[in-house]
């Protein structure tokens, strides 16, 4: 299914029907990612209607060439939501994903009524920014010492022996390097610090101590600067928390939800 954005790009989503009378949940996925990124825990929010979508330059999404920035994806992720005929969600991003979210809160608050934030930073201005050390080793040419350094980034090392994957968080392999750079450059100019302390929606935020790739020092930032916002560390987790721990995590965003 398409949604059209504002300037006529399609914007590919998929629909995951759930238990009727919970808000449906808006999941939004990593840079350079398309809707698999959720693939392994989206089965956990099955007592609610589910929504994915490929952001613009992945997936079945179309592809221009031109600038992408995180507040332009929360407005295609809005068209979506416009074309499922859908007036409020609960909106739960990660990484890149969540950097999106902050600007779907921020810009549309009527339509978030929860937020949840992982793995997320407010931007380069403030947040806490991966080390350089880690942005040479991820800008090698070879593709598969390029994922080797992902996956390390992504799980623990025990993690990894007992499940050898495939890790659907290594980003979309069908998107033209062009729309890679695209992206890179959308979560890198991503900052979205004097719009944080105008969120309404109340906020969980998650984030494993031992990632590397987003600081966990950003989880309190963020807490401490979105009102009604409080962070859940999650012992012994790297930058995908989600998948690795989701016996921990899911149930955290569920119960989450299920107070508001």
């Amino acid at each position: 299914m398409f949604a059209e954005a504002a300037d006529g790009c399609r914007i590919a989503y998929q629909l995951e029907e759930g238990a009727p009378g919970n808000l449906p949940l808006l999941l939004l996925a990593g840079q350079a990612n398309n809707h698999h990124w959720w693939d392994p825990v989206r089965a956990d929010f099955s007592l609610r209607t589910t929504i994915t979508l490929d952001y613009r330059g992945t997936g079945a999404s179309d592809r221009p060439d031109e600038i992408y920035s995180t507040p332009g994806f929360a407005e295609d992720a809005i068209a979506v939501l416009d074309a499922l005929g859908l007036a409020r969600v609960d909106v739960y991003g990660a990484s890149m994903g969540g950097r999106v979210a902050q600007w779907l809160a921020i810009l549309h608050p009527d339509r978030v009524r929860g937020l949840v934030l992982g793995c997320t930073s407010p931007g380069r201005s403030h947040g806490f920014e991966r080390s350089q050390e880690i942005r040479r080793a991820l800008s090698v040419r070879d593709q598969a010492e390029r994922d080797a350094v992902l996956i390390d980034l992504m799980y623990t090392p025990d993690w990894v022996a007992r499940h050898p994957g495939p890790y659907p968080v290594l980003g979309d392999a069908t998107m033209p390097a062009y729309a890679k750079g695209r992206h890179l450059v959308a979560s890198n100019n991503h900052d979205a610090w004097e719009g944080l302390e105008t969120i309404q929606s109340p906020t969980l935020i998650l984030h494993g101590t031992e990632d590397i790739f987003s600081p966990a020092a950003n989880a309190q930032l963020l807490a401490d600067r979105i009102p009604n916002a409080h962070a859940e560390l999650i012992g012994g987790a790297r930058h995908a928390y989600f998948h690795e721990y989701r016996e921990t995590a899911s149930p955290l965003v569920n119960n989450f939800l299920a107070e508001l």
